[in-house]
């Protein structure tokens, strides 16, 4: 059973704060108490979080939700996002693709891109050029993580600093206005920095609900990153990302906010 607008507005919530109150949930969304928990119920039985005394807290801060869990989550601004990106790709360029799935829908707005030279460790990205076979893909070696369908590691490293890149096209597990672009572990901090280390033009890819995410691994501050692309951003973030350089290009915007 998928889950529905509600749970997903809630799953996005929690992972932006230590606990998250029924009370709290109770008077945002505007339904009953009863309702609230029978959420959380379906939420913790499918191990998305962690039932806590008066509410809910993140599984953890040490990793990412499964790759399959994650792909239904924010998807019409992640689909917006991604056509934003793939309209400031040029046909010919060479793209690495890195980690998450708002990365996976920019690979899905860029198949119609012609002559691209494709290089990524997500393998979700690899299996969708496979019907095109006059885009040329490279994957790194790497070991593989299931749960996320990708490669990390250092033969990962060692495959991509091998190339310079034109675009690298970079997700993340959250941003931080201290802090910057943060992800759940050392090994997706890892191919996330060597990826803006080996691009021309690092693109990062995030929709506003990573701001306040509890990932707790640095990969980079914002003055490494050209572009962000985001649907909604509030003023105290933009203050920090323009003082840094960064352009930011909003895509849409959520409700919710």
């Amino acid at each position: 059973m998928s889950l529905n607008e509600r749970q997903l507005h809630i799953l996005n919530w929690v992972q932006q704060c230590d606990l998250l109150l029924v009370e709290d949930m109770v008077e945002r969304f505007a339904v009953s108490s009863q309702t609230i928990r029978k959420d959380i119920n379906q939420l913790a039985e499918r191990h998305l979080v962690r039932r806590q005394h008066g509410g809910i807290a993140p599984v953890s801060t040490a990793e990412n939700l499964p790759f399959a869990n994650r792909q239904h989550l924010n998807s019409v601004a992640k689909q917006a996002i991604a056509q934003r990106v793939a309209a400031n790709i040029p046909n010919g360029a060479s793209v690495f693709l890195g980690i998450g799935t708002t990365v996976e829908n920019v690979a899905k707005a860029l198949l119609d891109h012609q002559a691209l030279q494709i290089f990524t460790n997500n393998l979700t990205v690899a299996t969708l050029f496979a019907q095109r076979e006059d885009i040329s893909v490279r994957l790194t070696a790497g070991r593989m993580r299931h749960r996320h369908c990708d490669l990390v590691g250092s033969d990962a490293i060692d495959s991509m600093r091998k190339y310079v890149f034109d675009y690298g096209v970079l997700g993340c597990g959250g941003l931080h206005e201290r802090y910057g672009v943060l992800d759940f572990d050392a090994d997706e901090a890892n191919i996330s920095r060597t990826l803006i280390e080996q691009s021309r033009h690092t693109l990062l890819v995030a929709d506003q609900h990573k701001w306040g995410r509890k990932a707790s691994a640095c990969v980079a501050s914002f003055n490494t990153i050209e572009s962000l692309f985001t649907d909604a951003i509030a003023t105290s973030q933009m203050e920090v990302l323009e003082s840094s350089g960064t352009q930011i290009i909003t895509c849409t915007e959520n409700a919710y906010v």
